[in-house]
Formats: structure tokens, C-alpha cells, sequence
């Protein structure tokens, strides 16, 4: 269990954060810049102290001011992956690698050498130096030395701000993999929506210091009174689906979920894989009765369950298609045309092109929650 309650006065806001979850999977704590995302993880490390409160991983306290419990970073065990890699220049991949090995006590060596290699395929860049990798190959290193260490935790800020798209998608496969092979619980700070959607199981939204709210991710990222701080825009539902079948004539996979079938371009995984695909609003239109005739391959029949009060254009509708929630984000005008209430039997259209791959996530299992802010 990760337990934090922490106060610290800073120059821009006075930080208070509060929150308890299952530390299983990756947690993400997602805000905007200046929320305190860094701040929160620097105390998690032991970089910087909280004024008072109380921070304990796995049921051990790292952090407690009414007991004057702080124990130093060397001795949380916690990995910790920056923005840049900030590799050693001076030492191989190898020599990197060896100094994260080094800082395990013997008797705790669970992840060794070889199978980090072979997780983050590092084995041609052994013999290498930091200036002769690339980003993307820098941040895969930084991974294998946090990693080495065998730490209670993983706290990564931020990895990928500092890469393209292309390095991007690079290195978060790596994140998947390492998440579901090696167990260890992840605190994973972004401001980017569909990264998180993609790896994390908790969601923890920051902002002005504070801790707003934590739960699942779908959970979360399906509350209109959240949506100031998860992103309109990026707005969507987040959905847990399975691997069915394969139309090896259209390039097309089927996706079973609780609601429907949903088709999409063709994956290169096996029946049976699990992933978590996100829809976005602003991809599903709404009809009254079952369209004929038409191109768009998804139909599914649902309920309007809630409707945005915000003003202007545009209104996002919240469906239930048989216990999932999805969203439709359509004109004020066609709503007003379509008579839409709470309550309204209506049929959300997807194309399946919509769902391309950087909404799709391997699936990985969700943990319990404790608690949550008042």
C-alpha cells in the first residue's frame, strides 16, 4: 500500500496532498505543470522533506513528523527515472548498468543483469557510452540501472517529456513489458493524458498542491466534474476488452467487452490478450434508430445517462451501453434535434479507424482502493 499525507510550504502554493492506494501496477499522478507532481515524487524520494505528515511504502514508513521518522534516499530503496537519463558519461551501458546493480544489497538481488538485458533489448548497446545513444536508448538504460537497484518502488517523472513521438513509442512498450514482468509497483508522473491512459491502473489527479481525486483510471477519466483537469479535448472512455477473433480477409480484429463487440484495424496479438482501449468523444456519433447502409462498422444500443451543462457548442453525453461507459461529443444543435434526455435509448456509431494505436494499452490487472480524498 502506498500511504501519503504530506504539507509543505512553497514559494507558489502551500502543497497538501493526501491519498492511500494498493501499490500494485502504476500509479500515475497527472496534473498540470506547477501541480506539485514533481514535488510529491521528490518527497516520495527523500529529495526533499515535507514540513510534516507521513509517507509509507509496503507498510514501511519512510516519512513520519509526528515520530521523527525520515529516512535518507540510500535507504528507501526506491528507483527513481528522470526526464533526461542522467547517465554516467564517463561509463559504458554496461558500467551504468553495473552501478544500479551495485546499490542492492546482495541478499535482495531478485533482477539481474541479464534478464534486464533481455527486457529492454540493451545487449547491442553494451559496449556503448551515453553520447552514442539515442533518447530513447538513453531512457531505456535509465530504466535498467532504477530497475537494477531491485527497488520497492519504481518513481519515474516525467520520462518521456523530453522525447519525440517516435522515441516515444520507442520506449513505452519497455514500460509495458516491465510492468507486467517484473511486479514492481510504478509511480509514473505525466502530464500527458494518453500515457497514462496506456500504463496506469491508479490515477491520481493533482492541482494547486492538492490531491482532487484517485480511482481507476476509466473511473476517473468518465466524470464530467473532472473533466477541467483530465482534458476535454483528449476526452473519452477508457475500456477493458479482450482479443477475440482475427478477419485476416479485411486486416480486422474483434475486441469483446461488456456492451458489445467492438472491430478495429488489424492487431498483431493472440486471442485471448487483454487491453485497454480509449475512445475518444469526439469520435462517437449518436442515432435514434439503427443506421442502414452506412460505413461505420461499430454500432452499439445504450442509455444517456448524463449530459454536460457546459456552455458553447458543443455537449458531451455520457452512454451506458450495458455497464461500460462511453462517451459521444456532438453539436447543442443535434442534440436539440435528437430530443436528448436522461434517459434516451440512443445507438453510438464508432469508426473503426478511430481507434488507432496509441489508444490501445496492454491490459494489466486493477488494484483495490482504500481510500480516497474527502
Amino acid at each position: 500500500m502506498l500511504e501519503v499525507s504530506a504539507r509543505k510550504r512553497l514559494a507558489a502554493f502551500d502543497l497538501d496532498m493526501s491519498f492511500s492506494c494498493e501499490s500494485a501496477g502504476v500509479i500515475a499522478v497527472f496534473g498540470r505543470s506547477g501541480a506539485g507532481k514533481t514535488t510529491l515524487v521528490n518527497m516520495l524520494a527523500g529529495l526533499l522533506r515535507p514540513d510534516s505528515g507521513r509517507i509509507a511504502v509496503g507498510g514501511r514508513t519512510l516519512f513520519d513528523s509526528a515520530s521523527g521518522v525520515d529516512v535518507p534516499p540510500e535507504r528507501r530503496r526506491l528507483g527513481y527515472v528522470f526526464q533526461e537519463g542522467r547517465l554516467f558519461p564517463h561509463l559504458t551501458v554496461r558500467g551504468n548498468l553495473g552501478y544500479g546493480l551495485k546499490r542492492a544489497p546482495p541478499d535482495e538481488r531478485r533482477i539481474n543483469l541479464e534478464h534486464i538485458v533481455d527486457l529492454l533489448g540493451l545487449e547491442a548497446l553494451l559496449a556503448r557510452r551515453p553520447h552514442d545513444l539515442s533518447g530513447g536508448e538513453k531512457q531505456r538504460v535509465a530504466l535498467g540501472r532504477a530497475l537494477l537497484a531491485n527497488p520497492r518502488l519504481l518513481l519515474m517523472d516525467e520520462p518521456l517529456a523530453a522525447l519525440d513521438q517516435q522515441r516515444k513509442a520507442e520506449v513505452l512498450p519497455f514500460i509495458e513489458q516491465l510492468r507486467d514482468d517484473l511486479g514492481i509497483p510504478i509511480v509514473y508522473v505525466s502530464h500527458a493524458m494518453e500515457e497514462v491512459i496506456r500504463l496506469a491502473d491508479t490515477l491520481v489527479l493533482v492541482s494547486d498542491g492538492r490531491t482532487v481525486a484517485v480511482g481507476a483510471v476509466d473511473e476517473l477519466t468518465s466524470r464530467l466534474d473532472l473533466r477541467p483537469l483530465t482534458g476535454r479535448y483528449e476526452a473519452g472512455a477508457v475500456i477493458e476488452a479482450r482479443v477475440v477473433r482475427h478477419d485476416e480477409e479485411f486486416e480486422l480484429s474483434e475486441l469483446a467487452f461488456p456492451g458489445g463487440t467492438l472491430r478495429v484495424p488489424g492487431l498483431d496479438l493472440a486471442p485471448g490478450a487483454d487491453l485497454r482501449i480509449r475512445i475518444r468523444a469526439r469520435d462517437v456519433a449518436l442515432a435514434l434508430e439503427p443506421p442502414k447502409d452506412i460505413s461505420i462498422l461499430n454500432v452499439f444500443p445504450g442509455e444517456v445517462r448524463d449530459i454536460g451543462a457546459e456552455p458553447g457548442a458543443q455537449v458531451d453525453i455520457l452512454l451506458d451501453l450495458g455497464g461500460t461507459a462511453l462517451w459521444a461529443r456532438i453539436t447543442a444543435r443535434s442534440r436539440q434535434d435528437l430530443g436528448l434526455t436522461v434517459g434516451s435509448r440512443v445507438y453510438a456509431l464508432v469508426k473503426a479507424v478511430a481507434i488507432d494505436r496509441h489508444a490501445l494499452g496492454r491490459s494489466a490487472g486493477r488494484p483495490r482502493f482504500l481510500s480516497r480524498p474527502g
